[in-house]
C-alpha cells in the first residue's frame, strides 16, 4: 500500500523537476545567456521523467482492469468435495479381532479420492461468474407485460415459482406473457439443498378457491401455454394431485385450446396420485429428477429418490400413452459426463419425451455451493447426445430452466403438429 502511494508522489516530483529545468533554460535563452549543461545531466533528467511516466502508465493500466477479470470469470475456484471410496471390509474375522486398531487405520487409508466430487454447503464457490450469465433485468415500465403479469398474480393472491425460486429468466418469460404458477401455497414440506422455497412440516391449508383463481388469471393473460407447479405437500393424503386435477379441468373448460404442463412432485411414489393427474386433461406431465443418481442424497430431500422419480414418469406414460413426459437436470453439482449420459439412457428407457439441462445457481449461502460453471459447449454436447437418443425435444443451456419460454414455444408447435399428423383435433386455434 505504501509503495502504491509513493509512486504518484515520485512521478510528480520528477515531472516538476523536469519542468523547472526547461523553464529556466527557456528564460536564459531569452536573455541570451543560455547555460552550458552537460550531456549526462540531460540524460539523467530524461530518464527520471521517462521512468515516472512508465510508472504512472502501469498504475493506470492496473486500475483499468475490467471488473469481470478482477472478480474472476468462474473458471477457477469451486471444485466441490471429493467423494470417498467405501471402506474395505476384511473377510477374516480373526484378523480383525487381533488387529482392530491397524484395521481402523487401513480403512482410513482406503478412503481415497476416486476422482468424483459432490457439492456441499459452505464449500468454496468458483471465483466470479462467466460472461454468459448476463440476463436483462425485468422491465419496470408500468405498461410492460412483466408488470401486467405481476399485478395479476398479486391481485388474485397467486404464487409463481419464478419469484419463489428466484429464477433468472423471470424478466424474459413474464414480458413474453409466460408465467409458471405455483399451486398449494408457497411453503414446502421438504428441504432440498438447492431450493430457496420456504419449508415447514405443517404448511397452511391449501386455498380451496385457488383452482378457480388460477383459471381466471390464465384466461386473462391470453397465453397459449401455461405451466402449473407446486411445492411438495407430503402433509396431504394425495400430495395435492386432486387439487392439480381440478385446476387443469377448470382451465381447459375456460380455454379448451390452452396447452397445460404440470410440473409436480413425486407424490411419494403413489401411483394413484400420478394417475389422477395424468388423466385430468393436461398435455405435459413433468417431474424433475434434478441430478444424477450418485448425487441424489446430497442434493435432494431424503424422501425423494432417483428411481422413485423415474417411476412416476413411467407410470404417467403407462396410464396415458399419448401424454408427453418431461424432466430436468441441474448441472454444475459435480456430475460427470458419463453420469449425465447414463441418466438420459434411464429416462429414455421409460419413454420420457423431453429433457432440459440448466446450470445450478446457488440461491443463498445456506444452500449448496456451485461446483463448476459448465461451459455452453458442454450443454450443446448434451443436447446433441439427447437428440440422438430419441428425445423429442432437448433444451440445454446455462440459463435454461424446467419451465422456459423458448421451450414452451417449441413444445406448443411440436404437440400441435404431432396431434394433427395423428388425425386428432388441433388444440391450437
Amino acid at each position: 500500500m505504501t509503495k502504491n502511494l509513493l509512486l504518484p508522489l515520485a512521478a510528480t516530483a520528477a515531472l516538476v523537476h523536469s519542468f523547472t529545468i526547461n523553464n529556466n533554460h527557456n528564460n536564459n535563452v531569452a536573455r541570451g545567456n543560455a547555460p552550458i549543461v552537460s550531456p549526462s545531466a540531460i540524460f539523467s533528467t530524461t530518464e527520471e521523467s521517462t521512468t515516472a511516466t512508465q510508472q504512472q502508465q502501469q498504475q493506470t493500466d492496473e486500475s483499468n482492469i475490467s471488473y469481470v477479470v478482477a472478480r474472476g470469470d468462474g473458471s477457477s475456484g469451486g471444485g466441490g468435495v471429493p467423494m470417498k471410496k467405501k471402506k474395505k471390509a476384511s473377510t477374516e474375522s480373526t484378523s480383525i479381532a487381533m488387529n482392530e486398531s491397524n484395521n481402523n487405520n487401513d480403512n482410513n487409508n482406503d478412503e481415497e479420492d476416486d476422482g468424483l466430487v459432490r457439492p456441499k454447503v459452505g464449500a468454496p464457490m468458483p471465483n466470479g461468474r462467466p460472461s454468459w450469465f448476463h440476463v436483462p433485468a425485468p422491465s419496470q415500465d408500468v405498461a410492460s407485460r412483466y408488470q401486467e403479469v405481476k399485478e395479476s398474480l398479486s391481485d388474485l393472491s397467486l404464487h409463481t415459482v419464478c419469484e419463489e425460486a428466484q429464477c433468472p429468466n423471470i424478466g424474459e418469460c413474464w414480458n413474453g406473457g409466460t408465467g409458471t404458477i405455483m399451486l398449494l401455497g408457497d411453503t414446502c414440506t421438504r428441504g432440498c439443498m438447492f431450493c430457496a422455497v420456504k419449508t415447514d412440516q405443517k404448511p397452511p391449508e391449501p386455498d380451496p378457491f385457488e383452482p378457480f383463481k388460477t383459471a381466471d388469471a390464465v384466461a386473462k393473460w391470453g397465453v397459449d401455454y401455461i405451466v402449473l407447479t407446486s411445492v411438495d405437500r407430503d402433509d396431504i393424503a394425495d400430495g395435492g394431485a386432486g387439487h392439480f386435477a381440478t385446476t387443469v379441468e377448470l382451465m381447459k373448460h375456460k380455454k379448451p385450446e390452452l396447452l397445460v404442463e404440470c410440473l409436480v412432485s413425486d407424490f411419494r411414489g403413489d401411483e394413484a396420485s400420478v394417475e389422477t393427474l395424468a388423466k385430468s386433461g393436461l398435455d405435459v406431465y413433468a417431474h424433475n429428477v434434478e441430478t444424477v443418481e450418485r448425487l441424489q442424497k446430497f442434493v435432494r430431500d431424503s424422501r425423494a429418490g432417483y428411481w422413485q422419480s423415474i417411476n412416476t414418469l413411467k407410470h404417467a406414460k403407462k396410464v396415458k400413452p399419448d401424454l408427453y413426459t418431461k424432466t430436468s437436470l441441474m448441472l454444475g453439482l459435480g456430475e460427470s459426463d458419463e453420469e449425465v449420459i447414463q441418466t438420459m439412457k434411464d429416462l429414455r428407457s421409460v419413454d420420457v419425451d423431453v429433457v432440459t439441462f440448466g446450470q445450478y445457481l446457488r440461491p443463498t449461502e445456506n444452500h449448496l455451493s456451485v461446483v463448476e460453471y459448465v461451459k455452453p459447449e458442454k450443454f450443446e454436447h448434451f443436447k446433441k447426445v439427447g437428440e440422438e437418443m430419441g428425445f423429442k425435444y432437448v433444451a440445454s443451456g446455462p440459463l435454461v430452466r424446467s419451465s422456459y419460454k423458448a421451450g414452451e414455444f417449441y413444445l406448443t408447435h411440436m404437440i400441435n403438429k404431432e396431434r394433427k399428423e395423428k388425425g386428432l383435433d388441433d388444440v391450437q386455434s
